[in-house]
């Protein structure tokens, strides 16, 4: 057997009453205490008779016994600073997804609900949701964390319909992928609906005629639509693009994007009478679209099975 490490403080403590040997082999030094307090698991597991030290089934060290465990040393650390006084030891940060799945993982086997609310409190950060929603979705949805799943779900509508590969893409069984990409899909139709503007442009503005891309201009052409709307024409273009774009990333983002850059071309024209209060009143017209594409959006239901 090849020989164990110690870890560093504050589990090499010399008046310690137990070891935890890590998969890779190295020993933290603990306490029954502190373990037993955090999680009914240790509790039950320290009060079982253990084997004399004269017992082959028993493994000791500095006359302590040794519990070996399936974590490896960076999961288990993680794992025993949250069981720890922060007095003692600081709650360790879980900003790296890949570490995650270990700890929830583990945090279910040692009944440590604790951690798994940090856990919780890690994959639902506005930041890493923006950045890694997927990764979000399979990690919550894997752990059997409802509300946390539902929420990186949402935000998995800044991708595209068809996810390219990610990390944890194991975690998510063939059925469990399909719900995400059936309310992708249902998101985006729940948006179509919204192409008929009149029906809450008009209780916004007033009327139709205080809707300000029915203005006449006279130096931007218009789009005349099927619905006999005559509107400035770079508005129409935006207008049958935004929900193209809507099919794939059925989201706020995508609307603020195409808003943005519809904002910067018209700005480009120096028209006396749209450049200047382009922002303005595409800013003010994204406010009201945006909150429709959420609200109907919130109706669409994700199928979780867990």
């Amino acid at each position: 057997m090849s020989l164990s490490a110690y870890v560093a403080s504050p589990f090499n403590h010399a008046k310690a009453d137990a070891i935890l040997r890590s998969s890779d082999n190295i020993d933290f030094r603990v306490f029954k205490l502190f373990l037993s307090l955090a999680s009914p698991f240790f509790e039950t597991l320290f009060d079982i008779p253990q084997p004399t030290e004269e017992s082959e089934e028993q493994e000791t060290k500095d006359g302590l016994p040794v519990i070996p465990v399936s974590e490896d040393s960076k999961t288990l650390n993680a794992l025993l600073r949250f069981c720890y006084p922060c007095t003692l030891a600081g709650d360790p940060g879980l900003e790296e997804l890949k570490d995650v799945v270990n700890v929830l993982e583990a945090a279910k086997k040692y009944s440590l609900e604790a951690i798994e609310r940090k856990v919780a409190q890690t994959i639902s950060s506005p930041k890493i949701l923006e950045a890694e929603p997927l990764r979000c979705y399979a990690i919550a949805h894997h752990g059997g964390l409802r509300e946390e799943a539902l929420l990186a779900a949402k935000y998995t509508l800044t991708q595209s319909l068809i996810p390219e590969w990610f990390k944890e893409i194991d975690l998510l069984t063939a059925t469990d992928l399909l719900a995400l990409l059936t309310y992708h899909k249902k998101c985006a139709i729940a948006l179509e609906g919204l192409k008929n503007y009149r029906s809450w442009v008009t209780p916004h503005y007033g009327s139709m005629t205080a809707f300000p891309f029915m203005h006449a201009c006279s130096r931007c052409p218009r789009s005349h639509f099927s619905s006999g709307d005559s509107v400035l024409q770079w508005w129409g273009d935006f207008w049958d693009k935004i929900f193209i774009l809507l099919r794939d990333k059925p989201c706020r983002a995508t609307i603020d994007m195409s808003a943005e850059e519809v904002i910067r071309s018209v700005r480009q024209r120096n028209c006396p009478n749209c450049s200047p209060r382009v922002a303005e009143t595409m800013r003010e017209f994204v406010t009201v679209f945006a909150g429709k594409v959420e609200k109907a959006i919130s109706q669409v239901e994700l199928e979780l099975g867990f």
